[in-house]
């Protein structure tokens, strides 16, 4: 019954494999159930109830995602916005963080309406499918690139901006060396090579020294926990900011740039996912793209109502892909393990970042092998293409990359006199990303 629910034989996979990219993309993901609490935080919102809402809020959304389209998309809080609402909303601009969640709630009623409307599926369709292909390239740049990072191969460096760091360190070594093992299973055709390829560094961790008295990988906190009670942010939204038009003022360049950030990461996200996983049509088209962004559009109203920043798609849902997920089960799994995580989450912690960073290195380097697809003899089409691939990981946006392919990609068209050829949903597009790169009304503020 599950099998042809999800349709498994058509999309070429079975459960058990389905099972595995599951987890795979759990394992990838599973630091936002410590991150995002740690982050939010600091506006002054109870650490552990936080925690239980990231994962409520994770289960339920990816649920939707898999039952609204079948497709292998994981969704959390996304990284980034989380910041923002943090960081530029509360602590920058003094909003209050029950205000700041009432704007995270208009956010989802706006793309609620755009989604029901089929503007936001006009707004895919309106950008060419040699951009499309950037996407996955810069977004598969952008996740080895995180990798790498995480497992502190690559540091900040004040003469070169990144620079490598000492190899000879327990994490760093552990991460090279799960690099290595993951590309010969992947190379080998073993099944399931990215989990083993977890599993193998999680464990090599208990024996490898952190270079701080400990090891790398820690089991002290134990296995089991009770959840803490969500009830300390779960429905305290305000929307006093709705009750003069000074204080609305001052929330709508914050709300459009909501807005405009996880509209584009998340379109970004859904073309680089499901172009690896062939999900595509042959003209770059996404099939049931109505219902994933519908799906989006809900999971930002609930995360504004659960207490959290925005729900947005996972890119690590491309480490699940490429462990063989193609359908709405592979989601299932990770909302599952998601609610699991409540009661094990000292267990799915103790994963070290090591672990899963060689997992998104090899990810990125099998969305990089889409780049072959780009008509690169056109420079009309290869110079935006291009520079996507560069600015979604140098500017550590996928929205920002999408954005300065796209003015590009207008411009070139207008010079040349092909202005035709751009749809008007483009142009609407790429003025916005304009207004937003110049910090011109209503994007001034932020």
């Amino acid at each position: 019954m599950v099998s042809r629910f999800f349709k498994l034989e058509n999309r070429g996979t079975t459960p058990f494999r389905e099972f595995q990219a599951g987890l795979t993309t759990f394992a990838a993901m599973a630091y936002i159930l410590a991150v995002n609490p740690d982050i939010l935080a600091h506006t002054g919102m109870d650490k552990g109830a936080l925690v239980t809402v990231t994962a409520i809020t994770a289960a339920v959304a990816t649920t939707l995602m898999a039952l609204f389209t079948n497709y292998p998309i994981a969704m959390a809080p996304g990284m980034g916005i989380n910041a923002f609402f943090t960081f530029t909303i509360c602590l920058a601009r003094h909003e209050p963080w029950q205000e700041a969640l009432g704007m995270v709630m208009i956010n989802g009623v706006i793309f609620l309406s755009l989604s029901v409307s089929g503007v936001r599926e006009k707004i895919i369709a309106s950008i060419p499918l040699g951009l499309k292909i950037a996407v996955t390239c810069g977004v598969g740049l952008f996740i080895a690139f995180i990798g790498l990072k995480n497992g502190g191969v690559i540091v900040a460096n004040d003469a070169t901006f990144v620079g490598p760091w000492d190899h000879t360190s327990g994490p760093v070594a552990l991460t090279l060396a799960g690099i290595m093992l993951i590309a010969l299973l992947v190379a080998r055709k073993v099944p399931g090579a990215i989990v083993l390829g977890i599993l193998a560094i999680t464990i090599a961790g208990l024996f490898t020294s952190n270079g701080a008295g400990g090891k790398v990988t820690d089991l002290s906190a134990g296995v089991f926990s009770m959840p803490a009670s969500a009830s300390p942010v779960f429905l305290k939204l305000s929307f006093g900011f709705l009750k003069s038009w000074p204080a609305f003022s001052k929330a709508l360049p914050l709300i459009f740039t909501l807005l405009l950030v996880d509209m584009f990461d998340n379109i970004g996200t859904l073309i680089g996912v499901t172009k690896r996983a062939g999900l595509l049509d042959e003209n770059g088209r996404l099939p049931k793209a109505g219902r994933a962004l519908l799906a989006d559009s809900i999971a930002t109203i609930i995360s504004a109502l659960c207490g959290t920043s925005t729900v947005v798609s996972y890119i690590e849902s491309a480490s699940g892909v490429e462990a063989g997920g193609r359908t709405g089960l592979t989601a299932i799994w990770v909302a599952i393990f998601m609610l699991a995580a409540l009661f094990l989450t000292p267990l799915i912690l103790a994963i070290p970042p090591c672990a899963t960073a060689p997992a998104l290195v090899i990810v990125g380097i099998f969305m990089m092998q889409s780049v072959v697809e780009i008509d690169m003899s056109e420079f009309e089409t290869a110079a935006p293409a291009v520079l996507t691939i560069f600015a979604i990981p140098l500017t550590f946006s996928i929205a920002q990359g999408i954005g300065i392919g796209l003015i590009c990609s207008v411009l070139l068209r207008v010079g040349l006199g092909k202005a035709r050829q751009v749809p008007f949903l483009g142009y609407a597009v790429a003025f916005m990303f304009f207004l937003s790169f110049f910090k011109i009304w209503p994007f001034s503020s932020p």
